[in-house]
């Protein structure tokens, strides 16, 4: 993920696209700032998936800026926002389609033997360790569940 978000700050620069470079400089910022913390604490560069939660979290706010802006009208600024979500949408891995996302719930739930609503939070650490950013763990909740009961 680290090459791609490089890669895309090279060509934003050569490409002299100010505002895609000043986003892509954004993100390898947080990602720095991340490292520098597990640094901190002993440990070596963040992983991809650690990487992934940071853009998550960026699309997110930049979701709920866009919303904030359109209720006060200042559409522009909400679709500019928008843009940026999805530009940072793209470095995210993709998610799996709903029917490989059950197929991975039904998986889970044999291979950890879960029985009742108590296994869910194992289920969903098979599915995060297996799947680790490729599943929305929330809708995967629903599924586990309703596999379980």
């Amino acid at each position: 993920m680290r090459e791609q978000i490089a890669a895309a700050l090279q060509d934003a620069s050569a490409a002299g696209d100010k505002r895609r470079g000043c986003l892509l400089r954004l993100i390898t910022a947080a990602i720095r700032d991340r490292d520098a913390a597990s640094r901190m604490a002993g440990r070596d560069k963040v992983p991809d998936s650690d990487i992934a939660c940071i853009l998550s979290l960026l699309v997110e706010q930049r979701e709920r800026t866009a919303n904030d802006l359109a209720e006060k009208g200042r559409n522009e600024d909400a679709a500019r926002e928008r843009a940026d979500a999805e530009l940072i949408r793209a470095f995210l891995p993709a998610p799996l389609p709903v029917v490989e996302m059950v197929q991975a719930c039904k998986q889970a739930v044999s291979d950890t033997g879960s029985k009742g609503l108590r296994d869910v939070g194992r289920c969903l650490g098979a599915l995060k360790e297996r799947y680790d950013g490729k599943v929305d763990l929330t809708q995967a909740s629903g599924v586990v569940r309703s596999l379980l009961s």
